[in-house]
């Protein structure tokens, strides 16, 4: 059995996070090492790899994270704008095996983000 993920130890409430969202199919979290003013990361109860590695099966479950992005930037006044972002792989800049979608926003963001 391979070791579970710092994802999943959040998730079993194994290690503290400040959870801004939960529902039965994720947890947001703030992300401590945070790159704008607001810095969420909205993790899959269910652990998939990658987004790369993803099956039609989870489908639902990849819609549902990014309507999930929707509702929490509503409900931080992100109106401005937001950006939602998914690393995969080494040069995508993936640190932690277990897929997870980034928002970010709450000043101007650069472009192009690398």
């Amino acid at each position: 059995m391979s070791e579970k993920s710092i994802f999943s130890k959040i998730i079993d409430r194994e290690i503290p996070a400040e959870i801004e969202h939960e529902d039965e199919h994720c947890i947001v979290i703030h992300d401590i090492d945070k790159q704008a003013p607001v810095h969420l990361l909205i993790i899959p109860k269910t652990p998939v790899p990658r987004i790369s590695e993803s099956t039609d099966e989870q489908q639902m479950l990849l819609g549902h994270l990014l309507r999930v992005a929707a509702e929490v930037s509503q409900k931080l006044d992100l109106e401005e704008g937001f950006r939602v972002v998914i690393n995969n792989g080494r040069h995508g800049c993936e640190s932690i095996p277990h897929l997870h979608v980034h928002l970010l926003g709450g000043r101007q963001l650069d472009w192009p983000p690398g």
